[in-house]
């Protein structure tokens, strides 16, 4: 009985992290491209952290292209679509940043020059 136990944990464990691998195998790698941006931010309004990498783009005249997710649809569905669990989400030249984090924003922009 313990046996079976463990063996239906380990396939539930499996299965978990079965969906998360299949749903980033399919993130769109190349979202950015397509809005025309090499940037690309879902943000909300009230995120301090969202308001500070607006900062560091305009303070670094980094062009982007925005989303609220609150308040835009398709903005919401590409970020459900990225895997999104919090914000700031930046996909900088096909490559997916979680957080505020300028020296990985800075590493993937040095890929687009």
């Amino acid at each position: 009985m313990n046996k079976v136990l463990i063996g239906f944990l380990v396939l539930l464990a499996v299965a978990f992290n079965w969906k998360k691998f299949t749903a980033d195998a399919q993130t769109p790698a190349n979202i950015s491209m397509a809005h025309g941006q090499q940037v690309v931010l879902y943000a909300t309004d009230w995120c301090g952290y969202c308001a500070r990498t607006r900062k560091y783009f305009k303070d670094n005249n980094i062009p982007f292209t925005e989303y609220d997710i609150e308040k835009s649809s398709e903005g919401r569905e590409q970020y459900d679509q990225l895997n999104g669990k919090g914000v700031p989400l930046l996909v900088v030249n096909g490559e997916v940043i979680r957080g505020y984090n300028p020296n990985a924003i800075q590493q993937a922009m040095k890929k687009i020059n």
